[in-house]
């Protein structure tokens, strides 16, 4: 099984190897025309993005130098432990996150994966999103085949009841209203934790809390189960625009490609698993993937 034990890993997790075999390096290929090919033959396409993606919509990382909000850091905030001590803090740093992802626009990445998915499923073949984003700009974008690994920002879930909902409304909370800015001198709006988000379910009234996957917690084993079904099926994987260093989705290509499957790294560096690929394509993902997955002249029209 490929994400075996998959209850026990956790978001952030960082594993000593993928437990890949692979034989001799093969430095990875940027032959765009060798990769059409490939492409134009595949049924089932598998594409793994990550915060790359968005990035080039403006959508800010948070990680790394610079990705602080206010002094801390999102391992700070995005911890059952902070929700827990502080709600109106964590709830701040994420209503800054839901009203920027609000503000953004898919780019010409987002574009090209969902017109293609489209595209392919009137021929029969098919295309699925597997992403660590949380944005919704693959939603957006019109991508309709999607699992989000690590969440939504658009969702809601009741720390009381467990129910879960989309949640678009901006300000989410009219207490949230024009608070959360990351500036370091910005003090926290200690808001009481009754004018949070609370839950609308009849008689419930719950704590609502964003529905991501925070530090320290499991992936959602039902999620992960449709996620390893696709990566066991594909016949093409594409790597786009992730740092290949947080688990599990790091192994995703690198198991893909111990099955003899091609993937196709589209990055503006190389990465820790660039090894393990057949192509490797420098260069912001909206320039490389739309031309990428533009239709072949073997398609039928």
């Amino acid at each position: 099984m490929l994400l075996r034990n998959r209850a026990a890993v956790a978001l952030g997790l960082r594993l000593c190897s993928t437990h890949v075999t692979k034989g001799p390096v093969v430095e990875a290929s940027s032959d765009m025309s060798e990769f059409r090919k490939v492409f134009s033959k595949a049924k089932h396409i598998a594409i793994i993005t990550g915060a790359g993606v968005s990035a080039e919509s403006g959508v800010p990382t948070f990680r790394g130098a610079g990705g602080n909000w206010r002094k801390w850091q999102t391992q700070d905030l995005a911890t059952p432990e902070a929700f827990s001590r502080n709600p109106s803090r964590v709830w701040e740093f994420y209503h800054y996150r839901r009203e920027l992802a609000l503000s953004k626009k898919p780019n010409a990445a987002h574009l090209a994966i969902a017109e293609c998915e489209a595209r392919l499923r009137k021929q029969g073949r098919s295309v699925v999103v597997i992403t660590q984003t949380i944005d919704d700009l693959h939603r957006q974008a019109g991508s309709k085949h999607v699992l989000k690994i690590h969440g939504s920002l658009m969702e809601t879930r009741c720390v009381s009841c467990g129910h879960v909902t989309t949640n678009r409304r901006s300000p989410i909370c009219a207490s949230l209203k024009g608070k959360g800015s990351p500036d370091l001198e910005t003090a926290d709006a200690q808001i009481p934790v009754d004018k949070l988000p609370r839950c609308q379910e009849s008689d419930c009234r719950g704590l609502l809390r964003p529905n991501v996957v925070f530090f320290g917690e499991t992936l959602d084993s039902h999620v992960l189960t449709k996620v390893e079904k696709e990566l066991d099926t594909c016949d093409l994987c594409l790597v786009v625009g992730t740092s290949s260093i947080v688990y599990p989705a790091a192994m995703f290509g690198p198991q893909v490609a111990s099955r003899g499957v091609p993937v196709a790294e589209f990055n503006t560096v190389t990465t820790p698993k660039t090894e393990y690929f057949t192509y490797h394509f420098h260069g912001p993902c909206g320039t490389t993937l739309p031309l990428a997955l533009a239709r072949h002249e073997t398609e039928i029209i």
